[in-house]
């Protein structure tokens, strides 16, 4: 890791990953079980529900080597501890986070429930970061289903961001600032793409994507470990809910980045971490993506063509089969 001074955050260098795998025939994925007669896959079994296993080509490692060059004040440099794990959600190569049935989401659900208990208690872990990056669009090297989760031994500079204005917010008012995010915008009611029992989705009133979907615990829960067996299973379904409306909006499997927030794992208490999930879609139409370029890479301030109310109702009224448990 390298430290850049200029922004205070730290650059990981892992040159091994240029050799990953990039794209290739569904004869040939190293994520499909292993067939009969077949080459060697990751999976040496016919058929799986969910797989979880180390990341061949992982940014981070417990076992990180020495860094290539020595630091410097002005320069520092640390090893890139850290774990960088896959997961399978499905033995189907051709289907999506979508195509699970409820029940099938909830294991999931659970699944990553487990993996943020275990890996953050570890004593070199501070937060473990799940996410899963969907379609070409977003750059993805393997179409098999799948997320990952990446466990860092420090506090990325977004997350820091975060809980920085989480805990000011709690100082001056009392309250935890999610908590008041989501009673704010059932209140206005303009920008809810769907709700359930325990949670609501929407496009936020700063999105910064044309469709960017958040989704919040109603109560206030640090983490998926916070969670009650009936708030998992609603967890799944108000998940798929959103899902089957991106793939409805225009007729085909809407490419995405989904990241969730949850409470860092590094002894602290942070009270006010707040569970929530965002969905990143690149596209601002069928055909049109949505660039970071200029403006959002150099002075970090997105550009959205489109007003959050307006995406909110799209979204909220593209007609789906029931989500049924």
């Amino acid at each position: 890791m390298r430290w850049n001074p200029v922004l205070g955050e730290w650059v990981v260098t892992a040159t091994h990953r240029q050799d990953r795998t990039f794209l290739p025939p569904a004869g040939y994925c190293p994520l499909c079980p292993t067939a009969a007669g077949g080459f060697p896959t990751e999976v040496p079994e016919s058929s799986y529900e969910f797989v979880v296993f180390e990341n061949k080509f992982p940014s981070l490692t417990l076992t990180a080597p020495v860094p290539t060059i020595a630091g410097t004040d002005l320069f520092a440099v640390e090893p890139s501890t850290g774990i960088c794990e896959v997961v399978l959600y499905s033995s189907d190569h051709g289907g999506t986070l979508t195509d699970l049935s409820p029940a099938r989401l909830h294991q999931l659900v659970r699944v990553w429930r487990d993996r943020y208990k275990e890996l953050g208690a570890l004593s070199e872990i501070d937060y473990v970061f799940i996410f899963e990056n969907k379609g070409e669009a977003i750059g993805v090297t393997i179409h098999h289903p799948h997320g990952q989760i990446y466990a860092f031994s420090y506090l990325p500079p977004k997350i820091e961001r975060k809980l920085k204005n989480e805990s000011e917010h709690l100082d001056r008012t009392g309250r935890c600032l999610h908590c008041d995010i989501v009673k704010e915008e059932l209140a206005q009611g303009v920008r809810i793409v769907a709700e359930s029992e325990h949670f609501i989705a929407i496009i936020p009133f700063y999105a910064r994507y044309p469709y960017e979907v958040h989704i919040y615990s109603r109560a206030h829960r640090g983490s998926l470990a916070d969670f009650s067996a009936d708030e998992e299973a609603d967890l799944a379904r108000i998940m798929l809910e959103v899902l089957r409306k991106y793939d409805g909006l225009w007729g085909f499997s809407m490419p995405y980045m989904m990241v969730m927030y949850q409470k860092p794992t590094d002894g602290k208490d942070w009270p006010g971490t707040h569970f929530h999930i965002e969905f990143y879609p690149p596209l601002r139409t069928p055909q049109k993506l949505k660039y970071l370029a200029g403006c959002e890479s150099g002075a970090g301030t997105f550009v959205n063509d489109t007003l959050p109310e307006d995406k909110a109702r799209e979204l909220k009224n593209v007609q789906i089969e029931a989500v049924v448990y």
